[in-house]
């Protein structure tokens, strides 16, 4: 028999008008580390159900407001305005659950990007338009600041990225906790674009009509150089996860970066470009040492790899991004 959701849930979907009559089944759905995630199957077809945690399922004590599932929602209709391929369809919010119902998009259209780069299916195109979909929305954002009052949000990305990301790692180099609290604060400062705050391959369908951005929950009207420099560091990273195909990889960060930068018309380019360079190094770092250690790098040459490169990054930064993947080749492959 398959599995009924949590009362919370039926209770939600009852609230939003998706759901009138019996309780119906699930499946409980994998992936994330920040929430419960559900498919329902309603008579009427599949939907996807997303519900905040207050702890995130992480080994370090790491905790964030749920209220954070409404600025999810607000982002997914934003970003929809901007380039309508690019989210599920928003089928409601419960701000008392904590709980947003989306479109169902099965994984045999929707691949989840993290898993065709684990397979080496490094694919520069798809990255360039990954890069080009979020220099979409930020564009967009950049041109209506209106939007920064409906995302006051400072305090949860705090919570989620900078304190865990930036902060912690600083603990945990103390040498460099100076450069990561300048880092911290340049990055609160910088309030130019709607940001995404978690774009990463595990938060992206390859789709029939190009990629879907899910996760939104760190949605922040900041500094848009977060979005690609903590995309480009995943791509860093997967050279060590699948070093055959690191060739690869490589070209996708190139491409992701080229296309990005070209989007990049609401401020100089250079300057978003070094914001970017400067972040990078230090996101590297805490995928390794800060609260949220990517999975796949758990011994210790490829950790010390990680830790060479961006402690040499962060101690003499570069302003381009060209610099970075030139060093991290050299790094890996020598």
């Amino acid at each position: 028999m398959a599995p009924l959701p949590p009362d919370a849930i039926v209770l939600a979907l009852r609230r939003m008008g998706l759901l009138q009559g019996a309780v119906p089944s699930g499946e409980q759905l994998t992936g994330g580390v920040s929430s419960d995630i559900w498919r329902i199957d309603l008579p009427s077809g599949p939907i996807c159900v997303k519900r905040a945690l207050a702890k995130l399922k992480v080994a370090a004590d790491w905790r964030a407001p749920v209220g954070r599932n409404a600025y999810e929602a607000a982002w997914m209709r934003v970003a929809a305005r901007a380039a309508p391929a690019a989210v599920p369809a928003l089928l409601g919010q419960d701000e008392q659950a904590g709980l947003l119902a989306m479109s169902y998009l099965p994984a045999a259209q929707y691949p989840v990007w993290k898993a065709l780069l684990r397979d080496g299916m490094a694919d520069p195109a798809f990255a360039g338009r990954v890069a080009d979909t979020i220099g979409r929305i930020h564009a967009a954002t950049a041109a209506d600041p209106s939007l920064a009052t409906q995302f006051p949000t400072d305090g949860i990305f705090y919570d989620i990225r900078l304190e865990p990301y930036l902060v912690a790692t600083g603990r945990a180099h103390p040498d460099l906790a100076d450069r990561m609290e300048a880092l911290v604060q340049r990055t609160a400062a910088t309030k130019l674009a709607l940001v995404h705050g978690d774009v990463s391959p595990k938060n992206i369908l390859a789709g029939p009509d190009g990629p879907v951005f899910l996760d939104a929950e760190c949605a922040w009207w900041g500094d848009p150089a977060f979005d690609l420099a903590f995309c480009l560091n995943h791509l860093l990273l997967k050279c060590l996860w699948v070093p055959a195909s690191t060739a690869g990889f490589m070209a996708c960060f190139n491409a992701m970066a080229a296309r990005y930068l070209a989007r990049v018309a609401w401020e100089p380019a250079p300057e978003l470009e070094q914001r970017a360079a400067h972040l990078l190094p230090a996101l590297l770092l805490a995928r390794v040492d800060g609260k949220s250690p990517v999975e796949y790098i758990t011994t210790n040459p490829p950790k010390e790899t990680v830790r060479r490169v961006a402690r040499c990054l962060l101690m003499d930064p570069p302003d381009r991004l060209d610099v970075i993947a030139r060093a991290w080749e050299r790094e890996i492959r020598s």
